[in-house]
């Protein structure tokens, strides 16, 4: 009888949904579907398609690679590796006792040319005084001249009407011929003075030149014996440095490379179909690889005059009958505008992705 009773209500079905209740969660899940459309399609009329991104972007920042002017072997290494340096810090000294002694030597020469100067100039003042006394004497010659003259011209009428006996006028005659001569002696000597004078003077311009020349070597040899001293020309870090004490350094040869990580920007390569609306002062926010719990504010700052093909090593010939049309990228290169504590964390190679609003309302103009 027991069991008799309870066999039909263990069978009984389960009691169905009620109609009002399917449609009510029906409707709750298409209102969120189409909040979810709509908020969808709000982002994107607002945010998205103004909004341009790659991740084929990197840190850079303008390093320069440390050289020597001069030949010499390495005396000293005065930095390590990651080092951070100042402007005008020595970092690396080569060996100077020859170009030590090329500027003594230098000196040595410019002294003697001025000797030369002096000693030429010494001359001279010396020859003009014996110029005014061969003029003085010239002088005198005249006198002398002119007095013999006189003399013969007088007693030339009294020989020849006899008053005077002919050897008067002969002795008269022979006189004046030996004043003239005097005279002309004297006159030689003068030109011949002045003539040393002016071959002096050209050996003085001469020795001047020569120690023109020696202060120009001096000069250069000054340059090479500071040349031994490379310093850094920016502020920065010390990278991939290759220099050892003790090794061969000639003009042109890689010591080190200073990278300034303080002013650091970033090189975005964008296809040129993201270029439509992309201008400069646009702002960009950078999410940078190494740091994904930090957005980095950027500002676009230009553009590259061409494409990244076009600069490469072997630039494309698309002239050979083999075109296959393929999308550019040009480089554009954003400027970090945020003065955080977490810009000392980058490094210059560092992957990056970016984002640049390209919006008309938010482009800044740059500074």
């Amino acid at each position: 009888m027991a069991t008799t009773a309870s066999t039909p209500s263990a069978s009984q079905p389960p009691v169905p949904i009620r109609p009002r209740r399917k449609r009510r969660i029906l409707l709750y899940l298409v209102l969120a579907g189409a909040v979810l459309l709509a908020a969808g399609l709000l982002y994107w009329l607002l945010v998205a398609r103004f909004s341009e991104s790659t991740d084929d972007a990197y840190l850079q920042a303008d390093s320069v690679t440390l050289a020597p002017k001069v030949t010499g072997y390495v005396r000293e290494v005065l930095v390590k590796d990651n080092q951070r340096i100042g402007a005008g810090q020595p970092v690396v000294r080569l060996e100077d006792d020859q170009y030590q002694a090329r500027l003594d030597q230098a000196d040595a020469t410019i002294l003697s040319n001025q000797a030369d100067i002096d000693r030429a100039t010494a001359e001279i003042t010396r020859q003009q005084a014996e110029i005014e006394e061969a003029q003085a004497r010239q002088r005198s010659a005249l006198v002398q001249l002119h007095y013999a003259e006189h003399e013969y011209q007088r007693y030339r009428p009294l020989a020849a009407s006899g008053a005077e006996n002919q050897e008067k006028l002969t002795d008269l005659g022979r006189s004046r011929d030996q004043a003239q001569a005097d005279y002309d002696a004297n006159v030689a000597a003068v030109k011949s003075a002045s003539a040393q004078i002016r071959s002096m003077q050209a050996q003085i311009e001469q020795a001047k030149a020569q120690l023109s020349s020696a202060r120009a070597n001096r000069q250069q040899s000054g340059i090479d014996l500071r040349d031994t001293v490379i310093r850094s020309p920016i502020d920065g870090f010390v990278g991939d440095r290759a220099v050892r004490v003790g090794q061969y350094v000639q003009p042109g040869t890689r010591l080190l490379t200073v990278v300034p990580n303080d002013d650091i920007y970033l090189v975005a390569n964008f296809k040129e179909t993201q270029l439509t609306n992309m201008r400069p002062g646009q702002p960009a926010t950078l999410h940078v690889d190494s740091l994904p719990d930090h957005d980095f504010q950027g500002q676009v700052e230009s553009f590259a005059p061409g494409t990244g093909s076009l600069f490469a090593l072997l630039p494309p010939d698309n002239a050979t009958g083999n075109f296959t049309k393929i999308v550019q990228r040009v480089p554009v290169r954003i400027r970090i505008t945020e003065h955080s504590d977490e810009l000392k964390r980058l490094v210059a190679g560092m992957s990056v992705s970016v984002d640049v609003d390209t919006h008309p309302s938010r482009q800044r103009t740059q500074p």
